[in-house]
């Protein structure tokens, strides 16, 4: 299985549908999106207007898609449970892979979705049982886990989930994907899971997570 990572849209609908339209030369079977599609209201448009266009043009890949919400997305989560995407605090399967997560992260911003680390780590043992006996295992947040590669800021300090790091150290899922820090992009280690960041979407970066009986193979691409 190929799985294609996209994140952090936040309301850029211009240069969404310019890479999804290149991402049509790409083969893969499944998308799945770690959040913060939307970002403050514009005008005459809600955040769960601009969820529901963005899912649309998303579905025009013709390819299962699955979902956690960003620290902006609270007013979309039960539209993803409507839809049947939402893996935020629950599992699917599809084919011998199961995806399981938990969405949106703290900030000092006071965003709309900010859970716990509580929370956190219990959204994503309720997922996680869903999907337990699949043969591969993919974890899905927004948050990074913490004291990586991956959740550190400009300044130099790490503000990832220490959840999500639990819980990628005691499970040890093949591949983990996060988000939200958009500076750490890129890929990294947790014992034997693989993690990546995929960065903002709207920048022309993505995640592609190969799933062969062989091996699990992570990297971070750009379309620019």
């Amino acid at each position: 299985m190929k799985i294609l990572a996209l994140s952090c849209i936040h309301n850029d609908i211009e240069n969404l549908l310019k890479y999804l339209d290149e991402l049509k030369s790409i083969n893969f079977d499944v998308i799945v999106c770690p959040g913060d599609f939307t970002d403050t209201e514009l005008k005459g448009f809600t955040r769960l207007d601009l969820g529901k266009l963005i899912i649309e043009e998303m579905r025009e890949l013709n390819k299962p898609i699955l979902v956690v919400p960003g620290a902006w997305d609270k007013e979309l989560i039960e539209f993803f449970e409507k839809e049947g995407i939402s893996i935020h605090g629950k599992g699917q399967k599809i084919d011998d892979v199961g995806f399981y997560g938990f969405g949106g992260a703290k900030t000092p911003f006071g965003l709309p979705f900010e859970p716990t680390e509580e929370e956190i780590m219990e959204g994503l043992e309720k997922g996680y049982k869903m999907i337990e006996d699949s043969k591969f295992k993919i974890q899905v947040t927004h948050s990074p886990p913490a004291n990586t590669k991956l959740d550190k800021i400009f300044s130099g300090a790490h503000v990832g989930s220490e959840s999500v790091r639990k819980f990628i150290e005691e499970k040890q899922p093949d591949a983990a994907i996060c988000a939200h820090i958009h500076e750490g992009k890129g890929v990294d280690e947790i014992g034997k899971t693989k993690i990546i960041n995929t960065g903002r979407f709207p920048e022309g970066y993505y995640g592609l997570i190969l799933i062969t009986d062989e091996k699990v193979e992570v990297k971070l691409e750009t379309l620019i």
